[in-house]
């Protein structure tokens, strides 16, 4: 039996896309309706009347709907308070049915497989937050050298996954994964969206927020290969510092602008802090703060991470390597090119050295 769910979307002058998304939503292979909450803030494009319109022609008819429509002003009129509210009202939805369901929320410009739910609950089994894969849409016009960069960019991120997975492997995100976890795709307990006080109510960053409030108190992420998610590759979009601003900074990257990105050193020093702080966590007190004085935690910095207790390895790490974060300068960057090929050899240098461990144990075994 599907676990209860409802899916929450925030839209702004959203006329044209939110029926697409919302019809992607009626053909998700689950049985039963879909029960889904738009919150429509400050439009002024008629996407309550397109909304409506989609419903009377019968191409929603799988959806149970409930449509929110909200006008934010002054410093409150962003996604962040538009998700939040979304979410709630899905919460309380839940909640007032005695269900501890599932939230899922996505953006208004979004396109969804048709296994995208139940891809989403099936991997809510074995861990409590679940982000979806972010594809581009490819019904979008892209230019050629845009779509090289963007395959350039997917193979960067491959590359620094690849890194965690050679020096701190998490058992609750195993390869294949990807490395998403956004508002377009997000998936976790109404218990546990409850519990975090709910979504950061930020203009930018609002779902990143959430994830690191989930995760301070031990939650498992799960980048699980089968949830994905077709997001809009326009570069007018509704938030400064979404992924239409990233659109359009790749445009500029093809007429050929820099696109710099942090070098594959940053990572592995990030990564080898982190699988330090993880083995920390397990030793006996005096040991773990001699440890960890050596990462750049000090005693009262440890004390701090530990004061209102820490459930499991992932509160510790992500407590205590956001504190190491804020004392750390920038990444240094490089173009894209140079961090790809230094990524490839470092991974590289890795797995031959860790060949090169195990052959000696074996002969000496």
């Amino acid at each position: 039996m599907m676990r209860p769910c409802v899916v929450c979307v925030p839209a702004r002058n959203e006329a044209a896309r939110l029926p697409l998304l919302l019809e992607t939503l009626a053909s998700q292979d689950v049985e039963g309706q879909v029960r889904v909450v738009v919150l429509a803030n400050n439009c002024t494009d008629g996407t309550v009347e397109a909304v409506r319109a989609a419903q009377e022609a019968g191409r929603l008819d799988r959806l149970n709907l409930r449509i929110v429509e909200a006008v934010l002003e002054g410093a409150d009129a962003h996604v962040g308070t538009a998700r939040r509210m979304a979410l709630d009202e899905g919460a309380t939805w839940l909640e007032q049915s005695g269900e501890d369901g599932i939230l899922l929320t996505t953006d208004a410009d979004a396109r969804l497989p048709a296994h995208w739910l139940s891809a989403n609950l099936r991997a809510l089994e074995k861990a409590e937050i679940v982000g979806g894969r972010l594809i581009i849409d490819g019904d979008e016009a892209i230019a050629p050298a845009v779509a090289d960069l963007n395959a350039r960019v997917e193979r960067y991120w491959a590359g620094v996954r690849r890194l965690e997975e050679l020096l701190d492997p998490a058992p609750h995100d195993p390869a294949p994964r990807h490395g998403d976890h956004t508002g377009a795709s997000l998936a976790f307990p109404v218990s546990l969206y409850r519990a975090v006080g709910g979504l950061p109510p930020l203009p930018c960053g609002e779902d990143n927020a959430l994830v690191g409030l989930m995760r301070d108190g031990g939650a498992r992420l799960r980048h699980c290969p089968e949830v994905s998610v077709l997001v809009s590759a326009r570069r007018d979009g509704r938030v400064s510092g979404g992924m239409a601003t990233e659109m359009e900074r790749r445009a500029r990257a093809a007429d050929g602008e820099a696109y710099l990105l942090p070098e594959a050193a940053f990572w592995e020093a990030l990564v080898l802090r982190r699988a330090a702080l993880r083995r920390a966590f397990t030793l006996p007190d005096a040991e773990r703060e001699a440890a960890c004085a050596e990462i750049g935690l000090g005693a009262g910095d440890l004390a701090a991470v530990l004061a209102t207790g820490c459930p499991n390895v992932i509160a510790f790490v992500e407590r205590a390597d956001r504190l190491i974060g804020t004392r750390t300068p920038p990444a240094p960057v490089c173009d894209i090119d140079k961090a790809l090929e230094d990524l490839a050899s470092l991974a590289a240098e890795i797995e031959r050295r860790d060949k090169a461990t195990k052959k000696s144990a074996r002969k000496a075994a």
